[in-house]
């Protein structure tokens, strides 16, 4: 069984991968003020010029 990642309840289909809407707007308020960050390495100048 699948869990929510914002409140560890079951999942919903029609929400998958959270459980409501409101888990699912949760995290996606967390991705808009940058709570969540996807790391990456800096870019180098070779790159820049492509």
């Amino acid at each position: 069984m699948n869990v929510c990642p914002i409140c560890k309840k079951p999942t919903d289909p029609q929400h998958r991968p959270f459980c409501s809407k409101r888990c699912a707007d949760i995290d996606l308020g967390r991705w808009l003020t940058e709570s969540y960050v996807v790391p990456a390495r800096p870019a180098s100048e070779d790159d820049e010029e492509s």
